[in-house]
């Protein structure tokens, strides 16, 4: 599988050092929390060791290393939380790019060693344990595992290298400046000094050891032991500046350096759609970094998913996936945020109620969603990119972020009459409302050709009114409790009264319309009675055009598609009975109450009644309560034709 996919296998290190990195990471937190440790916390970094003789690399940390379950279910099995998903997907991936992408959200970068190994031996032992345990796979489906009495704290990961191939893309990398190479361009920012044993003079190592002035505890320590040797025998150099990206100026970064470092923290293959940076200072300081990535991750609507923004205190990693950092409907967004006042043992519990945090949370959506608006005006095709990645996602804050409202409205897109391919924004459908129309008018439905077709739409067809097609699940929530935007209301074009004509025409047709109510009342009056178990009312309809009857919902009902929902989520709902618009100017209709006048007993006549009413149901897509009784109605109607 992975030699299949992988196009550049230098990212085998970037894999095996993010991992390595983010055991020291969790190490240090274990530290901070009080955790009882049989592991050395003081110098904690990576190492890198090549044998040239024996063609190995090794890859070793002295950070939290694994138990022997956690290496069965993180290393003996692909993906560990979504190992048949994986496969699926990978299978059903067309091409190695698309592949590369899901080894990067399923998080399974460790197996990108076999690419340049031909065995891959794992050696770890967790910092509250005495034994170990050692893992070995040649990459063919099988592996062996055995506990060991005696490990190193951390993980050490041993590859036995292929032969070098430069056809293959395959290079040597027992050679120190293939391994410098690839540190500098893929790991140069991570926090923890990656070390190697090298033969350099003074000057090189000089050049590869220089601390930012803002580097940690870690980082000193780091440069005083690279001081401690001199001349051209081996010695421990440190690879990476450890220079926080976040905490370096712009113009200090380049956009390669922000995009590795979105890889390393989002095990994305993809660089990010867009970065975010922000510095707040004053009583309290933080920054951020924070990315959009340019695809959505595979669990973006999966119930056990994951928000991606890292909590960091004075450059202390505190903890994953911080929840109180970004709202659920932005879930998508990675990044860092690095407070400077907050106590390092903050625990999530105390972080819901937290002031601060709360602050940042608020600073951090407004700048997302800024951000988002931006590109709308700057850049159409990246806002494209994102509104179809993550528009679904997007609306969800809608129902829960009042705050947000207006701000995600304004960043919103939907599908339209207006243009058969391209969503519109609802400024954009504002800028061409007609004069003197007070409503933005939409309907929901479970696709854009159901809702085309819907009778629903032929007077707001005919008189040329845009309609916003909503087809998402959300959107069924989302229009029942947002009422307006920008003054202008949102009216579905299935739910209540629909008046389209102007001042004048109403005037002109005044009377046409009180002599067809006095010629269909006793039509409406028996058809509501006849029909009484199915429809609450029947009347006369001015959003029909062509089709003989629609139905409809009252101003406050619950459309259908969410009453199937709340049945579907196991909610109890009661049938909620709609109203039957007639087309009086439909011959059907017009035969119907002329029959019903001459003889309101006559046979067939409640049938007839029966069959406008499921046609209507079946015309927007609905479902029949009788589907068996409709068809033999129907085949009955149609035999007396012959």
């Amino acid at each position: 599988m992975i030699h299949s996919i992988y196009s550049n296998k230098d990212v085998f290190l970037r894999e095996l050092i993010s991992n390595a990195s983010d055991a020291l990471d969790k190490l240090r937190l274990e530290a901070l929390r009080g955790t009882e440790l049989r592991a050395d916390t003081s110098d904690l970094h990576i190492e890198i060791e090549v044998d040239k003789e024996h063609r190995t690399l090794t890859v070793r940390d002295n950070g939290i290393g694994m138990t022997h379950d956690e290496v069965v279910g993180l290393i003996g099995t692909i993906a560990k939380s979504g190992t048949a998903e994986f496969l699926r997907e990978l299978k059903e991936a067309k091409d190695a790019a698309a592949s590369q992408d899901l080894i990067g959200q399923f998080g399974v970068g460790f197996y990108s060693g076999f690419m340049v190994a031909d065995q891959v031996t794992l050696v770890t032992r967790h910092a509250t344990e005495t034994r170990g345990t050692r893992w070995e796979s040649t990459g063919e489906g099988t592996y062996t595992i055995e506990e060991l009495d005696e490990a190193p704290q951390g993980t050490s990961v041993i590859l036995r290298l292929k032969p070098e191939d430069t056809e293959d893309s395959l290079f040597d990398y027992t050679s120190p400046w293939k391994i410098k190479e690839i540190v500098k361009r893929y790991s140069d920012f991570i926090t923890w000094p990656i070390r190697m044993a090298t033969e350099s003079t003074n000057a090189d190592a000089s050049a590869t050891t220089d601390a930012d002035a803002e580097a940690d505890k870690s980082e000193d320590e780091a440069g005083e032991k690279d001081g401690e040797k001199a001349g051209d025998e081996p010695r421990l150099e440190t690879l990476n500046s450890m220079k926080a990206l976040w905490a370096r100026s712009r113009d200090e970064v380049s956009d390669d350096e922000y995009h590795e470092f979105y890889k390393h923290i989002s095990h994305d293959w993809n660089n990010p759609l867009e970065t975010i940076r922000m510095q707040a200072e004053g009583t309290f300081e933080y920054q951020a970094l924070l990315f959009i990535p340019s695809q959505a991750p595979l669990d973006l609507f999966m119930r056990e998913r994951k928000r991606g923004v890292q909590l960091y205190v004075k450059r202390v990693f505190i903890m994953d996936d911080c929840e109180e950092l970004m709202p659920e409907y932005l879930r998508f967004v990675k990044g860092v945020v690095d407070a400077q006042d907050l106590s390092l043992n903050v625990s999530r519990e105390t972080l819901q109620q937290d002031r601060q945090i709360q602050l940042m949370r608020r600073r951090l959506v407004k700048k997302v969603l800024s951000t988002v608006k931006d590109m709308m005006s700057e850049n159409a095709e990246r806002y494209a990119t994102f509104w179809k990645e993550f528009g679904r996602a997007v609306k969800e804050g809608l129902l829960d972020d009042f705050e947000n409202r207006d701000a995600i409205l304004e960043i919103s897109s939907f599908a339209s009459t207006h243009d058969p391919e391209r969503p519109t924004t609802l400024r954009q459908y504002l800028d061409r409302m007609k004069d003197g129309q007070q409503h933005i008018y939409y309907m929901t439905g479970e696709s854009r050709s159901i809702i085309e077709s819907s009778p629903h739409m032929e007077a707001f067809r005919e008189k040329g009114y845009e309609v916003l097609l909503l087809t998402d699940p959300i959107d069924e929530m989302w229009v029942g409790s947002v009422p307006e935007f920008d003054g202008k209301q949102f009216q579905s074009i299935a739910k209540g009264q629909v008046d389209l004509d102007t001042e004048e025409e109403k005037k002109e047709g005044e009377a046409e319309r009180e002599q067809r109510k006095k010629d269909f009342a006793e039509l409406l009056s028996w058809m509501t009675t006849t029909l009484s178990e199915q429809v609450k009312e029947v009347r006369l309809s001015s959003r029909l055009t062509t089709s003989p009857a629609c139905v409809v919902g009252d101003t406050h009902d619950v459309t259908p598609q969410l009453e199937n929902m709340f049945r579907a989520m196991g909610q109890d709902m009661p049938q909620i009975k709609r109203i039957l618009e007639l087309n009086p100017t439909h011959p059907l209709v017009t035969g119907l109450r002329e029959a019903h006048s001459a003889d309101p007993d006559a046979a067939g006549l409640a049938e007839t009644a029966e069959l406008i009413h499921g046609m209507a149901v079946l015309a927007e897509g609905g479902e029949l309560s009788d589907p068996a009784r409709f068809i033999k109605l129907m085949a009955d109607r149609l035999r007396h034709t012959l």
